[in-house]
């Protein structure tokens, strides 16, 4: 999980980096600041791995604040003038976005942040076997539950655990959703969410950032997931 925090005066444009960071399943908002030197504070005791700084803030510029840090973390600039792009990349930012940005050049941004840089790289990769078989059991309490994969509608992430609903009723499992999105058959499964995992066959219809199972269950789109998502359905 990639921490991060937004210092940025402006609530128009917080409002946008916290809409994004919400929409990116690996990123993680630890704090957004108004006061460039209440961020240093907070920056001594707590590690981040990216910041998202305005350049033109108050008390002090993002600039200055640039040339104040001796060990700093990923930085991603953000403002309205384009005028301190060049002196910018001296600092060595990671990216410059130029107000106002797209989902995608956000998405882009980002992705330039070095993963060995990231505190959040450091951990384990699961090592799961991809299913081969039309059905798996969980554990609940002294149990083994047999589910069969043709009958899961949708799996849902819920803090430390998931939610596996299939036809017939509810599960909860353990495994992180990540562990279901690796395990599952890819040409059947598809994540639409940071949240969701869904089973393309139970799809009824697409509506807007919305995928409709039954007149009562409606799960969301996530930005990051919908183009992957879209192709994998018109394919």
């Amino acid at each position: 999980m990639m921490r991060c925090i937004i210092i940025e005066d402006q609530p128009p444009a917080q409002r946008v980096l916290k809409k994004f960071i919400a929409d990116m399943e690996n990123m993680d908002l630890k704090a957004t600041f108004t006061d460039p030197l209440l961020a240093m504070d907070f920056l001594k005791t707590e590690k981040v791995d990216l910041i998202f700084l305005d350049i033109h803030l108050p008390k002090i510029s993002g600039i200055d604040f640039l040339k104040a840090m001796h060990h700093k973390p990923n930085v991603i600039l953000t403002t309205a003038f384009p005028d301190y792009a060049l002196e910018s990349y001296e600092y060595d930012v990671v990216d410059y976005l130029l107000k106002p940005f797209s989902f995608e050049r956000f998405v882009q941004a980002v992705s330039k942040v070095p993963p060995n840089k990231s505190e959040g790289a450091k951990e384990k990769d699961l090592n799961v076997p991809k299913s081969s078989s039309d059905a798996f059991f969980i554990k609940s309490g002294y149990e083994l539950i047999k589910i069969e994969v043709a009958n899961i509608r949708f799996i849902q992430s819920d803090a430390d655990y998931t939610e596996i609903h299939t036809v017939e009723r509810k599960y909860l499992s353990q495994e992180p959703l990540r562990y279901w999105e690796a395990y599952l058959d890819s040409g059947k499964f598809v994540r639409i969410h940071k949240s969701y995992i869904l089973n393309i066959s139970k799809i009824q219809k697409i509506v807007g950032n919305q995928v409709r199972l039954d007149e009562k269950t409606n799960l969301p789109i996530g930005r990051a997931y919908k183009d992957n998502f879209m192709k994998r359905v018109l394919k």
